[in-house]
């Protein structure tokens, strides 16, 4: 099996991205369309960094960071294909992203679904701690859980 080759997303990925994320969990639990995803990806996000991964030459996996969040960055989006999971795809994409956003500042954040146990467990796996849950936030009667992982505190002692 090939390794993911990671790069920046080019308009030409947005049909693929879309199609990958309407067509899976846990987006369709809530309530994200394929209009919804063609809004955010008008060709790419702006203000954004963005990141494919390839497997085979197709759109497996997909990324969102934006900068300067809570002392840190945010992972807004990572996600992979349904036929792509549980091939390293994931994995990799969040490693090319720790290297670039500790290179630049010492927190990455990310927000998981509660219901959603494989991405919890995928973070865990990854260092992420759970930080408190957001009740409501995204859907009724639901959480999303914000997560961090960090390279040390954002100052020093007596900066």
């Amino acid at each position: 099996m090939s390794q993911p080759v990671i790069r920046t997303m080019q308009a030409d990925d947005r049909e693929a991205v879309v199609h990958l994320l309407g067509e899976s969990d846990p987006w369709k639990t809530l309530g994200y369309t394929k209009d919804n995803w063609n809004r955010i990806f008008c060709p790419t996000p702006q203000g954004r960094d963005c990141y494919v991964a390839l497997l085979d030459g197709r759109v497996a996996g997909v990324t969102i960071v934006k900068q300067k969040f809570l002392l840190g960055d945010y992972l807004e989006l990572l996600g992979v294909a349904e036929w792509a999971r549980q091939k390293g795809v994931g994995g990799q994409l969040l490693q090319h992203i720790e290297e670039l956003v500790f290179e630049r500042t010492k927190n990455l954040f990310a927000c998981v679904s509660d219901f959603n146990e494989p991405a919890r467990s995928f973070y865990n796996k990854h260092g992420y701690q759970e930080i408190g849950p957001m009740p409501n936030f995204l859907i009724p009667g639901s959480a999303e859980l914000l997560l961090r992982k960090t390279a040390g505190p954002a100052r020093g002692r007596g900066q």
